[in-house]
């Protein structure tokens, strides 16, 4: 197959009709394994929705060949029954290797559209697969720098409104398993570039405070018999550029059993550019889960929110058009985000999101009446 190349011509954003064209040309691939995996499961006839807005700061997208503008489509139609203010769309974390991988051009002249409702963060299809390659290659000299800051640039002048989804350490899913320590040289470039233009990383990253085998219940191959340490190596990270706003993804979302109240609560301490994101999916609810099995956050967990506020964002990991007869992430969250003080609640939903993006959203969020 073909494969579209990685940069786009002339940093335009693809239109409608070219996306068809690509899709229907065979030329483009999209990764269906959320929906073909997923095991179907009950919900509610009528979803509840959120007592006062929110943004849910990271969701993705899936394409229907016939219908490329369908995902916008279904997530304006989410926002009045969640009650959301703002929907954003992250690119998947992939690989040059992966056939079809794309990137924010896919989506973003649509989602431009509608500001102030959608908006959408780029480089998880070409800046993440640069820092796998050149983990891999051990390759990170002038010539690579150089391309991987001219086109974090270039995203930016497009309209992404930050860098997301990145990972140090991916599961294979998807798209392919993925690590790259996460002070590798990119990593910090990104974290310089990101700081002086005051937009956001977002990463996905499995906690792994040392070098051990690959958890039970994960096959490998596809997955590495071993795990690499990363713990010591995101703190680095952090500590690189304390500018730069680094959200660590999918806190409720727990693969190695290590992502603890205690783990969180320490780096939050120790670094005041670190954020987190609350998913919580019932159809996987992974180890470390935030709530019971009646529902109920866990007290623990509580007190962490309650006591930085500041620091956390709802990042549902909801696909667009939702898949068919299975729960929807963004309810669990919601149904977290409710048991929340008012306070803390107005905090995670939206203030907290309007500070880590700034001018390309802060201005329509205060709108939102919390």
């Amino acid at each position: 197959m073909k494969r579209l190349p990685w940069i786009f011509a002339a940093a335009v954003p693809l239109s409608a009709m070219g996306i068809a064209a690509l899709l229907l040309s065979g030329r483009l691939s999209f990764p269906r394994a959320f929906a073909a995996n997923a095991a179907a499961a009950p919900q509610a006839t009528e979803p509840i929705p959120a007592l006062t807005p929110f943004v849910d700061e990271h969701t993705h997208f899936d394409f229907d060949e016939k219908d490329p503008e369908g995902a916008v489509r279904a997530a304006l139609s989410a926002l009045g029954r969640e009650n959301a203010a703002m929907i954003v769309f992250q690119i998947s974390p992939d690989t040059f290797d992966h056939p079809g991988h794309y990137d924010a051009e896919i989506l973003l002249a649509a989602v431009k559209k509608h500001p102030g409702k959608l908006a959408i963060t780029g480089g998880g299809g070409t800046l993440n697969a640069m820092i796998v390659q050149s983990a891999a290659t051990g390759d990170a000299g002038p010539a690579v720098r150089k391309k991987f800051k001219e086109r974090a640039e270039e995203l930016l002048r497009e309209g992404v409104i930050g860098f997301g989804e990145m990972t140090a350490e991916h599961f294979d899913g998807a798209t392919p398993y993925q690590y790259a320590p996460a002070d590798h040289p990119l990593f910090l470039l990104l974290a310089d570039i990101a700081a002086e233009h005051n937009v956001p990383i977002d990463l996905h990253m499995e906690a792994v405070p040392q070098d051990m085998p690959l958890p039970a219940g994960l096959k490998s191959p596809p997955n590495p018999p071993r795990l690499h340490a990363n713990i010591a190596a995101f703190e680095r990270f952090l500590s690189h550029n304390p500018r730069a706003k680094i959200i660590w993804a999918h806190l409720g979302s727990d693969n190695t059993g290590y992502r603890t109240v205690e783990l969180d609560r320490r780096l939050l301490l120790e670094h005041p550019n670190l954020y987190m994101e609350i998913k919580t999916d019932p159809r996987a609810p992974g180890l470390n889960y935030p709530m019971t099995e009646d529902g109920k956050i866990k007290p623990e967990w509580l007190k962490l929110f309650n006591d930085f506020p500041d620091r956390f964002v709802i990042g549902s990991d909801q696909h667009y058009p939702e898949p068919k007869g299975q729960d929807r992430r963004w309810q669990e969250a919601v149904l977290l985000f409710n048991q929340l003080p008012a306070g803390v609640r107005k905090k995670i939903g939206t203030e907290n999101v309007a500070a880590l993006y700034g001018s390309s959203v802060a201005p329509y969020l205060r709108a939102a009446k919390n």
